[in-house]
């Protein structure tokens, strides 16, 4: 791989772990489970490995914007994730920062 090429992969990866947050949030309007998350996000185009997606979800729920519950009607016990009030207000601050954001950039690049 050339020096071009390297330097841009490393620019999108930096780029899509700033938007991880913001696309977790958008998927929790209702309850889901970790592996159903990783799913919905890669239908989206947003793939994303259980190992950065599992630590993200406790960090999201250590600071309040994630509730849980586990579920153990299955054959095996889920835990599902789904957004708290404050993390609703969250999800709504970052939304309209990000679309103010997506309009500046824009401008930017045109």
């Amino acid at each position: 791989m050339n020096d071009i090429e390297e330097i841009v992969r490393s620019y999108i990866s930096e780029l899509r772990r700033g938007t991880l947050i913001l696309c977790v949030l958008s998927r929790l309007d209702e309850p889901k489970y970790g592996y159903s998350l990783v799913q919905e996000l890669e239908e989206k185009g947003i793939p994303i490995d259980a190992g950065t997606l599992y630590p993200l979800l406790r960090r999201l729920e250590k600071q309040n914007l994630l509730s849980s519950i586990w579920e153990l009607t299955d054959s095996r016990p889920r835990r599902y994730y789904f957004l708290s009030d404050t993390g609703k207000a969250v999800y709504s601050r970052l939304c309209a920062e990000w679309h103010s954001m997506v309009s500046s950039m824009n401008k930017m690049i045109s």
